[in-house]
C-alpha cells in the first residue's frame, strides 16, 4: 500500500470533493474554507487534497463520464487511479462496497477518450461554439493546453523596481526564474514557491499577474498626465500596472460594483508605492460618478466581466459553472458596460475591450457590433501598438492570446480611437 494514501487523507478527499464538485462557488475559495474548517490537516495533507480535487477539476468533462460527480468514494477512487496513474493494488485497501475492486479493474481497462469534447475536456456547447472557427485539431491542442496548470507570471512594480535585479535576486533565493518573453516587465517562476512570503513581494516590488494580462497595459499605453478609467477594476492588478506606467503621475479611476473586490486592492496599493489611484465603488456602468467623467477621459480599459474560460487552467471548475444561458447575459452586460465606458472617452482618446475568453459572442463579435453602433470610433491596430515598445508579439488589429502558443491566460482585446472633434 503506498504510504500517502492513508484513511485519512482519503476520508479528506472525499469529504472536499462533496463541497467542491456542485460547483456553487469558485473553487479556489471553497477549498480555503474547506482547510479552515479541517485545521486538523497538516500542508502535506491539504496539498493531497488539492493536488487530487485540481485534477479532477482539469479532467472533469471526462471524468464525470466514467463516474458520477456525487459518487463520493468511488469519485475519490477514479480520480488516484485515472488522473494520478494510482494501482488497483494500491486502491483496493480502501475500498468499501463489495464489488469496488472489480469496478476499479473495469475502469482500469477503459480506452482513452473517443470524441472532442471528451479529449479537449471542454463541454459540448464550448466545442460546438469553437468548431466554426477552429478545425478540430486546434480545438484540441487548445483544451489540452487548458488542461495543463499554469505558469505562475509575476509583474515587477516599475514605481519601486527594475526587472533585471528582481530577476537576479529571485535567482539567487534559488528559485527557477526567467523574463517572460512579450511583457517587458514580466517574470515566470517554474514550480510552486509562496509568493506572499517572498521579500520581493511583501517589499511591493513584484505583483503575481499573467502575462497576457500585463500586455493589455500596454495596449492601453497611459501617458504620464492623463485621466485613465479602468472600468471593471476587481482587485485591481491591471489598475496597478497603469498607475506604475504613468510613473505615479496623472490620476487613475478604479471602479468597480463590487465593494469586497475593491477592499483587495487596499493592500496592495499600499504596497506599490503609487498614490495616483483612486478606487471608486460605482452601482453599476450608469452611476452618476461614472457619467460625471463623460468625455474627459484620455484612456479607458474595460476588462469585461466574462466567462474567464480562457483562464480554466487557473480555474477549471468554471467547465461546470458556466452555461450558454450564463454565456447570454454577459454578453448583454458586456455591451452595456462598453457602451456606458465609451461615452467616458474624450475625443482623441483611447477605448480597450478586453476579456479573458476565446468564445467569438464575448469577442468579435461584440468588437463588431461596437463598431456597428459607434461610428465615431475607429479602430486602432493592436500589433502595431504592441510594436511601437519594442514588444515582440506579432499580431493583428485585435489581439489574440492561446496558452498553447503563447504560455499566457486566453485573452481578447480590441482597441478604438474616438474621432477628435
Amino acid at each position: 500500500m503506498s504510504r500517502d494514501l492513508t484513511p485519512a487523507r482519503i476520508e479528506a478527499l472525499v469529504a472536499a470533493l462533496n463541497v467542491v464538485m456542485p460547483a456553487a462557488h469558485p473553487a479556489d475559495a471553497t477549498l480555503h474554507h474547506f482547510f479552515r474548517a479541517h485545521p486538523e490537516l497538516g500542508a502535506q495533507d491539504r496539498a493531497f487534497v488539492a493536488d487530487a480535487v485540481y485534477g479532477a477539476l482539469r479532467r472533469v468533462v471526462w471524468l464525470q463520464s466514467i463516474v458520477p460527480l456525487n459518487s463520493g468514494l468511488r469519485l475519490a477512487l477514479a480520480i488516484l487511479l485515472r488522473i494520478q496513474g494510482r494501482s488497483v493494488r494500491d486502491l483496493q485497501h480502501h475500498c468499501q462496497r463489495p464489488d469496488d475492486v472489480s469496478w476499479l479493474e473495469s475502469l482500469r481497462r477503459l480506452p482513452p477518450p473517443d470524441t472532442l469534447p471528451l479529449q479537449a475536456d471542454l463541454p459540448e456547447w464550448v466545442v460546438e461554439r469553437l468548431l466554426p472557427m477552429y478545425t478540430p485539431e486546434q480545438v484540441l491542442a487548445l483544451g489540452r493546453a487548458l488542461q495543463a496548470p499554469a505558469t505562475l507570471d509575476l509583474r515587477v512594480n516599475t514605481q519601486l523596481a527594475e526587472r533585471d535585479p528582481v530577476l537576479q535576486s529571485l535567482r539567487d533565493q534559488g528559485l527557477e526564474a526567467e523574463p517572460t518573453p512579450f511583457s517587458p516587465i514580466g517574470i515566470r517562476l517554474r514550480g510552486r514557491p509562496s509568493i506572499q512570503r517572498l521579500p520581493q513581494f511583501t517589499q511591493g516590488l513584484v505583483e503575481v499577474q499573467d502575462e497576457g494580462s500585463q500586455l493589455l497595459g500596454f495596449l492601453v499605453g497611459p501617458r504620464r498626465r492623463d485621466m485613465v478609467v479602468d472600468f471593471c477594476a476587481g482587485a485591481g492588478g491591471k489598475t496597478l500596472l497603469l498607475g506604475a506606467l504613468m510613473h505615479n503621475q496623472g490620476r487613475v479611476y478604479a471602479f468597480d460594483v463590487s465593494e469586497r473586490r475593491l477592499n483587495k486592492l487596499k493592500p496592495r496599493l499600499k504596497r506599490s508605492g503609487l498614490s495616483n489611484l483612486n478606487p471608486v465603488l460605482i452601482s453599476d456602468e450608469t452611476d452618476g460618478r461614472v457619467r460625471r467623467l463623460a468625455g474627459k477621459i484620455d484612456r479607458v480599459l474595460v476588462d469585461a466581466p466574462c466567462s474567464g474560460l480562457g483562464t480554466l487552467r487557473r480555474n477549471p471548475d468554471l467547465k461546470l459553472r458556466q452555461t450558454p444561458a450564463s454565456i447570454d447575459e454577459l454578453v448583454a452586460k458586456q455591451a452595456a458596460i462598453l457602451h456606458a465606458a465609451a461615452a467616458l472617452v474624450k475625443p482623441g482618446g483611447r477605448l480597450v475591450y478586453a476579456t479573458c475568453s476565446f468564445l467569438a459572442e464575448e469577442n468579435d463579435r461584440q468588437a463588431d457590433h461596437f463598431v456597428q453602433t459607434h461610428p465615431g470610433f475607429s479602430p486602432v491596430h493592436c500589433g502595431g501598438l504592441l510594436e511601437a515598445q519594442q514588444i515582440p508579439l506579432p499580431m493583428g488589429e485585435r489581439l489574440y492570446l492561446w496558452p498553447q502558443q503563447h504560455e499566457t491566460d486566453g485573452f481578447f482585446a480590441a482597441v478604438w480611437e474616438r474621432h477628435p472633434s
